[in-house]
């Protein structure tokens, strides 16, 4: 490869608190009417002091420990100097020079550092009169709404080892699952939860086999609003880039934004340093000394986190769960309790196990669907025992119950919460393998189809299969497809010929 991309992110991500980060106003992200949730601290006014939140700290030590990172044990809050209408003081607390966490890894991607700072307020742009947000301002006009200034805000930095749009937004849809897993935060990206910007720089190999290379010049997207809006943002820079420097040209360092409707970057101003902010120690916050904290030890937080989502995803996998059956788990906590309560009624029976999760990742997710009118999300608890479902996995693998009567079984047990074995006796399921119980269908069948048995008896392999479908439907399911063409082929005769 002549050129090599080389690719950061920054990503924030809104704390799940009660109340803000340095005040006692309201943390609540589903607020809709403006400007309720504020009061003098985050206001700005002034002769007010702030006060730390100790459960937001709390919550970016322990996203640390997730990491593997290390965890400061002296940490500070500097002032970040800019003017901007949604920053009321003229600067934004957050951390510089001592962040709560340093290191850690996510997916194979090193993290630099986490930190904690406070939001801005929300700028919001209206359309005009009727558009606008909240029914006020003109067109071309901006508002403000401070519920959102001093809500708590974590930020997690990469290092820049990321070489794909595919990488970054893999790392992205890990964290937030992480985020929402240890319960710090909702990370919807829609709502603005969770938001990322990406540092792209493209830069030509320096050595034959493209291992080696110097970091170009960077520029950094922001207003990235999706997984696939950042993807793509991405990917176009990428290539952007690459084309410039192959005309020769030089990349310049600023900061972009992406118009989704172009599908395409565009420049909205000198991207800023460090100095530029010009960072200082806030003098109204104290410094922390960790160590001296004991709930905020490492070991405490260890022993309070248990099983984080890419530990279970490679112990799914290595129990032979397909991957995306992993991942639905993994994503639905439900879902997972579930599975692991019948897993833990069938023991150590792999082969059952993998059934019973087919059966749950396709027919019972479906059967919920339905029922609830979801596409996707579990609150509520699955509406069957394990242990019955488990009754309905042992009837399938003892080939006592065929796969179509188990669906059957399945929702009537959801609807009726009758043990399985009185729901198939009262519908008569129970599978039929002993071939008196089958000739009398088959014969019937074949009567009412005879210009298929001649097909079959041609050479037409797939007539048998509809032969099958037609004597499963007149048996309610409830026979043994193995046994059932067994007799079906007996029935025509040896001289059936499978197809060429």
């Amino acid at each position: 490869m002549e050129y090599v991309p080389t690719i950061g992110l920054e990503i924030h991500a809104e704390l799940k608190t009660k109340t803000k980060m340095f005040c006692s106003s309201k943390n609540d992200p589903d607020e809709t009417r403006p400007n309720v949730n504020v009061c003098p601290v985050c206001m700005a006014h002034p002769g007010v002091l702030p006060v730390i939140n100790r459960e937001a700290v709390r919550h970016v030590l322990r996203v640390g420990v997730a990491l593997g990172a290390r965890l400061a044990d002296y940490t500070e809050f500097d002032r970040k100097n800019y003017f901007y209408p949604d920053l009321p003081k003229g600067y934004q607390l957050s951390q510089y020079e001592y962040p709560l966490v340093s290191g850690g890894e996510l997916q194979g991607v090193a993290i630099t550092r986490v930190h904690l700072e406070e939001d801005t307020a929300s700028s919001i742009h209206p359309e005009g009169k009727h558009g606008a947000s909240y029914g006020a301002g003109e067109e071309g006009t901006t508002v403000i709404d401070f519920n959102r200034a001093g809500i708590p805000l974590m930020e997690l930095v990469t290092e820049p080892v990321i070489t794909s749009s595919k990488q970054a937004g893999d790392f992205a849809r890990e964290l937030q699952l992480l985020l929402r897993h240890l319960g710090v935060s909702e990370a919807n990206m829609e709502k603005g939860e969770m938001r990322v910007e990406a540092n792209v720089s493209v830069s030509k190999t320096q050595s034959t086999d493209g291992t080696e290379h110097k970091l170009g010049t960077k520029v950094e997207i922001k207003n990235l609003n999706s997984f696939r809006a950042m993807e793509r943002a991405v990917e176009y820079e990428i290539n952007r880039q690459t084309k410039i420097l192959e005309r020769g040209e030089k990349v310049v360092q600023e900061t972009l934004g992406w118009d989704e409707a172009k599908q395409a970057t565009f420049p909205q101003r000198t991207k800023e340093g460090s100095a530029d902010y010009r960072y200082f120690p806030d003098p109204d916050l104290p410094s922390l000394k960790l160590s001296e904290i004991a709930e905020f030890s490492e070991e405490a937080f260890r022993k309070a986190e248990g099983e984080l989502p890419e530990a279970r995803r490679a112990r799914y996998l290595t129990l032979g769960i397909k991957p995306d059956d992993a991942e639905l788990y993994i994503h639905e906590p439900v879902l997972a309790r579930f599975f692991e309560g019948v897993e833990a009624e069938i023991g150590g029976d792999s082969e059952r196990l993998l059934i019973a999760s087919n059966y749950i990742a396709n027919d019972l997710v479906k059967i919920i669907r339905d029922i609830e009118k979801r596409d996707t999300g579990y609150q509520s608890e699955i509406p069957i025992s394990a242990l019955y479902f488990k009754r309905i996995i042992d009837m399938v693998a003892d080939r006592s119950l065929s796969s179509r009567a188990a669906k059957d079984v399945l929702l009537e047990a959801i609807k009726t919460a009758k043990d399985p074995q009185d729901i198939i006796n009262e519908l008569g399921l129970a599978q039929k393998s002993a071939a008196t119980d089958i000739e009398a269908i088959v014969a019937t069948v074949m009567n009412a189809n005879q210009s298929v048995v001649a097909d079959y008896k041609s050479g037409k392999a797939a007539a048998l299969e509809y032969l099958v479908g037609q004597c499963m439907k007149q048996l309610r399911g409830a026979a043994d497809p193995v046994v059932l063409r067994e007799i079906l082929k007996r029935s025509m005769g040896q001289g059936g010929k499978d197809a060429k």
